[in-house]
């Protein structure tokens, strides 16, 4: 066993933080994720620095706002000349993995929407293009019968296991394994051999993909693999195991896919619940009194409250296999000897809006529903049970993690250590910025989205740029944020304050890195 603390982080895709046995879901069971918290400390009030899977993961790496590392909506690339956390682990002596989904990197063929700049001079941007190879391309790498060898470090990780995408076709390494473990693949890939169920809720696909390949036990098994691999090591390790689900599609394989029944679940609100529904909203509503469905299959959109139900039962199966995934994957760090020795953390990149006003997954309508995240630290030197309503960022985790393993941090982060709320403080934060850049146009917005929000204990305020109204909601008194206080008379002085605090936010969004040299 190594003398210094191992660190095993888990994440998941698209998972709000009610949605956890832990946090007071009444229905989603999740044994051996609640036994972490049990063992650790929860937070409450964790919210992400964007609400968007890849910019929140670069910042996660980082510890620098979107607007800093510049991977700032779907499509872009974190500049592999930008430092990480894990990069500093690696130099201090850490064995460092990827497994799963890291999405840092686009790794695929479709090329994402950017609306035409109208401008034909000879240099078409302001950064040169960055040297690697991983952006729109889907990796030819991958077609070939033998496990492709990834390059590292790659952000700082010397072992990548890559699972790219999402739901029953999943690529990167993981779709090398399973073209060798089922000849018949492409059959089982094509959308005419679904298994036949009575849902009708968009995107509910009953795949034909058996539970054991799947890529939730694909990832399960290699994070298993990794551990064991750790035993009797001299160096500690960063192992970042990382599920693509409960994203969509909604397509729990075998059991999973009828564990729950729709009828269990309530919708947190309906569309009527909001008093004065904002744009985003009324958007959403029309397109579904017009149309229905989804206007893309990445668009946010309005469903039934049947459908809506539909969706709930099915990502509740897709939560439920991978917290049956952590408890294989924890039982393994027992094994190896480890576990008393290995910092245990989950966490969500964003959420999704599941059920919210009748909506379904994410969109530029900022509710709490995809900013808040569930985030759980048991640490072997505390093993608590604690819940703290401490307001935290994904920009804070890599400090927090870099301060428990004794490294300083590098100049530039703006996170920082939240490791006395681990060991029982209660405040941290008095607020929080929250940035969302759209990368077109969509949900009634033109042109593309930017909005900025601050959140403190109470209140969180959503400016959208552009735009002649904004949201101004008491959290203390309406969590489901059904009431609009943006025009309300008697709050104009809150509206005031919040409008003060999220201009001292965003002065502070400058890049402080490299620092400068001393003035003669």
């Amino acid at each position: 066993m190594t003398s210094k603390t191992n660190f095993l982080y888990l994440m998941v895709d698209q998972q709000r933080a009610d949605w956890l046995g832990c946090y007071g879901h009444p229905v989603v069971k999740t044994p051996n994720i609640d036994a972490i918290a049990a063992q650790g400390t929860r937070f409450d009030e964790c919210h992400v620095a964007t609400p968007v899977c890849m910019p929140n993961r670069a910042s996660f790496m980082t510890g620098r706002m979107p607007s800093l590392h510049g991977l700032r909506y779907n499509g872009c690339t974190l500049p592999e000349r930008a430092n990480t956390f894990v990069d500093v682990l690696k130099a201090s002596g850490y064995a460092t993995a990827s497994i799963g989904k890291s999405h840092l990197q686009p790794m695929t063929k479709m090329v994402a929407r950017h609306p035409d700049t109208g401008l034909n001079g000879p240099i078409k941007e302001a950064w040169k293009p960055e040297p690697g190879n991983y952006g729109y391309e889907e990796p030819e790498r991958y077609q070939e019968s033998e496990h492709f060898d990834f390059p590292t470090p790659y952000y700082g990780f010397d072992y990548v296991d890559v699972v790219t995408a999402h739901g029953d076709k999943a690529g990167g390494h993981y779709k090398q394994w399973f073209k060798k473990k089922h000849p018949n693949w492409q059959e089982l890939h094509d959308p005419k051999n679904q298994l036949p169920h009575n849902y009708t809720c968009t995107q509910a696909y009953r795949t034909p993909v058996p539970e054991e390949s799947y890529s939730t036990a694909y990832i399960r098994d290699s994070a298993k693999h990794y551990l064991s691999g750790q035993k009797h090591a001299e160096q500690p390790f960063f192992a970042f195991v990382s599920f693509p689900d409960p994203h969509h599609p909604f397509n729990p394989p075998g059991k999973y896919w009828d564990m729950y029944d729709p009828d269990d679940f309530e919708l947190p609100s309906r569309f009527e619940d909001h008093r004065n529904p904002p744009p985003p909203l009324l958007h959403a509503r029309q397109y579904f009194e017009e149309h229905g469905g989804q206007e893309t299959p990445q668009h946010a959109f309005m469903a039934t409250d049947r459908e809506v139900r539909e969706a709930m039962a099915l990502t509740a199966g897709m939560i439920t296999m991978i917290d049956d995934a952590v408890g294989e994957i924890i039982q393994t760090l027992k094994d190896s000897g480890e576990y008393e020795n290995t910092v245990i953390v989950f966490n969500a990149d964003h959420g999704d809006y599941l059920g919210d006003f009748n909506l379904l997954m994410k969109g530029p309508w900022v509710l709490r529903s995809i900013n808040r995240v569930p985030m759980i630290w048991s640490d072997p030197a505390t093993r608590s049970g604690r819940v703290t309503p401490a307001l935290t960022s994904t920009i804070d985790i890599p400090a927090t993690i870099l301060d428990r393993a004794g490294v300083d941090p590098y100049f530039g982060m703006q996170g920082r250590s939240f490791m006395d709320c681990v060991h029982g403080a209660e405040r941290f934060r008095d607020n929080l910025l929250i940035e969302f850049n759209d990368g077109f146009a969509r949900h009634g917005f033109e042109p593309r989205a930017r909005v900025r929000t601050v959140v403190t204990a109470d209140w969180q305020l959503n400016v959208y740029k552009g735009e002649d109204w904004g949201e101004l909601y008491d959290l203390k008194h309406d969590v489901r944020q059904t009431h609009n206080l943006w025009d309300s008379a008697e709050h104009a002085g809150v509206k005031a304050e919040l409008f003060e605090q999220l201009t001292q936010l965003l002065i502070g969004q400058m890049d402080e890195s490299p620092q400068s040299g001393r003035l003669a």
